[in-house]
């Protein structure tokens, strides 16, 4: 039986066989998040449809590591029964190679991400009597 390398893949099927892996490992995702994580996903393949060749390749592996690191999260939790633990801190060095949208670009996500629980918090708050 033959082996199915990368390069049996034309580019344009990489890119589609990723955002596809990408949107089956966001089902394991809180409903919130997967919601905000599925419509970054697909901005962000829309906006990278037309980029430059030099920002392939890195577009490409920090997906693939996005992938790769959701998944071991999502499997870890569900293995020990867990609620998941995602995400991971990025360095200071990490940060510094980001470009100036993209930054504002990670701090409106984070402030997404970490919306429903600050809804989900006030709910639980018992009003109190005057």
């Amino acid at each position: 039986m033959a082996s199915v390398t990368s390069t049996t893949f034309t580019h344009v099927q990489r890119v589609r066989l990723l955002y596809k892996t990408i949107l089956r490992i966001h089902r394991g995702l809180p409903i919130e998040i997967k919601a905000i994580g599925d419509q970054y996903v697909k901005d962000e393949f829309k906006r990278h449809k037309k980029c430059q060749p030099e920002e392939i390749s890195q577009f490409m592996t920090g997906w693939v590591d996005y992938a790769v690191t959701l998944a071991k999260q999502l499997n870890i939790s569900h293995l020990k029964k867990q609620t998941p633990t995602l995400g991971k801190h990025l360095t200071p060095e990490q940060l510094d190679l980001f470009k100036d949208d993209q930054i504002s670009q990670l701090h409106e996500l984070m402030q997404e991400a970490i919306k429903p629980k600050l809804d989900s918090d006030e709910n639980d708050v018992l009003p109190t009597k005057l």
